[in-house]
């Protein structure tokens, strides 16, 4: 049943008249006589006392009306909860923190430029066990870990990123000219690192265990989860840190720091875009994650 059919007949009966309805709803008065006919046939009682100077509903139209006005109602809240999702949706996404440091900047200026009628931004930075977990429970919509060990991610759609590299680095006053170096040459170093857990701390404690070492090994190991503060510290100077390049491109390029390969470690992490698979729905989360991959090519 068409809605305006329903209307048509809560406005006769407050309006009295089927020439106002008609003036109000900008249809013809026979128009008004036909979809109240057609209600009236459909349900098989009579639903308007014309009898009178005014219209009244009979007792099935008020029980016609009943129901009409709350279906009017619905239908206006579903609109408008359609009106809210299409000019209102979120985007609810989570990354490592080296990842977000490095990229979210520009890519949160390209898309705003291109989708500025997004109203709801949320973004973290987590641990990639808690970027994983946290979309398996719905607080978030997408996320990127950098990795070496393999997750279960079946139940979510992903999409491969260029790997991550790690490197040592340390400042020039040091004086470690060469780009590949043994672990005892870093060792008599003060070593910076992020709490356990983390993506470099993992991929560096899994190559010196490889290699029958610790970080223990190092003349302290200062544990810090400002990457910010741990870059700044190195560049002065102050020991050696084992950091994603994308954190330290531009100090590598403009000479205050130096970058360090161990012979035989692992350098590489994955990068992995992970996606709840209802994604398509909501246009301004697929939009983002054309651009978040977009981005890398």
């Amino acid at each position: 049943m068409k809605s305006e059919y329903y209307q048509t007949l809560v406005e006769s009966v407050a309006l009295g008249s089927f020439s106002k309805v008609a003036e109000k709803l900008f249809v013809t008065q026979s128009a008004i006589s036909r979809r109240i006919q057609f209600l009236e046939e459909h349900y098989g009682y009579p639903l308007i006392d014309r009898s009178g100077p005014v219209l009244m509903p009979t007792e099935a139209g008020r029980i016609v009306m009943d129901k009409a006005n709350k279906m009017l109602a619905l239908e206006k809240e579903l609109i408008q909860n359609l009106h809210e999702f299409e000019h209102k949706q979120s985007i609810h996404f989570c990354c490592t923190p080296a990842f977000g440091i490095a990229y979210l900047p520009e890519l949160m200026k390209h898309f705003m430029l291109h989708h500025s009628s997004t109203s709801e931004l949320n973004f973290s930075f987590e641990l990639p066990d808690t970027v994983v977990e946290g979309l398996r429970e719905g607080i978030y919509q997408a996320g990127v870990i950098e990795h070496f060990e393999s997750y279960d991610l079946h139940e979510f759609d992903t999409f491969k990123l260029p790997d991550d590299e790690l490197l040592f680095v340390t400042s020039p006053l040091l004086g470690i000219e060469d780009q590949e170096v043994t672990i005892d040459q870093l060792t008599s170093y003060d070593l910076y690192i992020r709490k356990e857990g983390c993506c470099s701390n993992k991929l560096l404690v899994h190559n010196l265990k490889n290699h029958g070492r610790c970080c223990t090994e190092f003349a302290r190991t200062i544990i810090c989860d400002d990457l910010h503060f741990i870059i700044n510290t190195v560049s002065e100077g102050n020991g050696t840190t084992f950091v994603s390049r994308s954190l330290v491109e531009l100090q590598l390029r403009q000479g205050s720091l130096r970058e360090h390969r161990v012979a035989g470690f692992s350098h590489n992490h994955h990068r992995t875009l992970i996606v709840s698979k209802n994604y398509p729905a909501n246009m301004s989360l697929r939009d983002f994650v054309s651009e978040l991959v977009e981005m890398f090519g």
